[in-house]
């Protein structure tokens, strides 16, 4: 019979599985008759599997809303761009048996999603969505079932980087300054444009976390992209605004824990129409928020500073991430060809003294 267990607010049931062994796991429902049919149900599979070796169905249904019901909560990835993910997977898999799945389906699915026209990128989100819970599933829950998606993914094409010049980015704070409705704005690119955090980064910001004292800010592994913990330096300017940010909640909402808070204290979710405005209000035209992260680094990759520095600061997972910065500093290249010119100087009268029948010391 379903029980409740005191760390839980769902239903729990406890039967023994295909080989003898005690299976207990949650219904993931508050609904006792509910959990009583997954208890039924869970104990018929265990039994046929037991006695016949029968492999019971698992849906994609149930493999999706078990995996999102299990994971969302330690997710990185907003609840809305997973929907979006998620609907066309839905509506070509729904009702399927996933232990049915094949290659070939997925590249199905894949081809007809080229022929809508989506980009590789936000196929390989899909796919790579789909292959995710059924790894989970294979781990977690011991479901023998392949992974058809695993392996899937489309060449992309390189990254956009999009950034503008410093006189750019003057214009641009100017213009989000005029917005009266919208206080926040101006202090939010500058946060973005002095230490490369992501929008979610600054938007999530909280005041325990930010040390004015020693001029950092502190993200822990549910706050960032990668699942990384980092420190983020504040420059002058950067500091600067977050104080700014602190006389904003000293005179609307002193009990607020978010740096970026409206005049009731709530957070901030998102800036895009403001942002938006404020660009043409600057006449900078196909400049997203996240183009505000790579203006930080091209800054910094043209004033010279190592790519290692710049990915650990931006908070890259891999260097690659970083490279396609590189371009942006052909002086560091200049001075690697010049050391040639140098080489062959040395090459060369080492090969004329050889020729003259002069010995060369090692």
């Amino acid at each position: 019979m379903p029980y409740r267990r005191k760390d839980s607010p769902v239903w729990w049931v406890s039967y023994k599985g295909p080989g003898g062994k005690r299976v207990r796991r949650s219904t993931w429902t508050t609904d006792r008759r509910e959990a009583e049919a997954l208890e039924a149900k869970w104990k018929l599979e265990a039994f046929r599997q037991q006695q016949w070796d029968e492999q019971p169905e698992r849906t994609f249904d149930e493999l999706m809303l078990r995996f999102m019901k299990e994971t969302m909560d330690r997710r990185r990835t907003g609840e809305r761009r997973v929907k979006i993910a998620l609907k066309p997977l839905y509506h070509a898999f729904s009702g399927r048996d996933v232990t049915r799945l094949r290659v070939v389906d997925v590249r199905a699915y894949i081809r007809q999603r080229r022929e809508a026209g989506l980009a590789a990128s936000t196929i390989n989100k899909e796919v790579g969505f789909l292959s995710a819970a059924i790894n989970h599933a294979r781990k977690e829950w011991g479901w023998d079932i392949p992974n058809a998606a695993q392996g899937q993914r489309l060449t992309e094409p390189p990254g956009r980087v999009r950034w503008i010049t410093r006189a750019e980015s003057a214009a641009l704070i100017r213009a989000a300054e005029s917005e009266p409705r919208t206080p926040h704005l101006a202090d939010f690119i500058t946060v973005a444009l002095h230490t490369g955090m992501r929008k979610g980064e600054i938007l999530g910001l909280e005041w325990r976390r930010v040390d004015l004292q020693a001029g950092l800010v502190h993200l822990e592994g549910q706050h960032t992209k990668t699942g990384r913990r980092r420190s983020v330096p504040l420059n002058r300017v950067a500091r600067d605004a977050i104080l700014s940010r602190l006389r904003y909640r000293a005179g609307h909402c002193p009990a607020s824990p978010w740096v970026f808070a409206h005049p009731d204290g709530s957070c901030i979710l998102d800036v895009k129409k403001a942002f938006g405005t404020a660009c043409r209000k600057a006449g900078i035209a196909d400049f997203r928020i996240h183009d505000l992260r790579h203006s930080c680094a091209a800054w910094l990759v043209s004033s010279m500073v190592p790519l290692t520095e710049v990915r650990d600061l931006l908070g890259h997972s891999t260097i690659k991430m970083t490279e396609r910065y590189a371009h942006l500093a052909p002086e560091n290249v200049r001075a690697a060809v010049a050391r040639l010119e140098t080489d062959r100087s040395r090459s060369g009268h080492a090969e004329t003294t050889a020729a003259a029948g002069v010995a060369v010391s090692d």
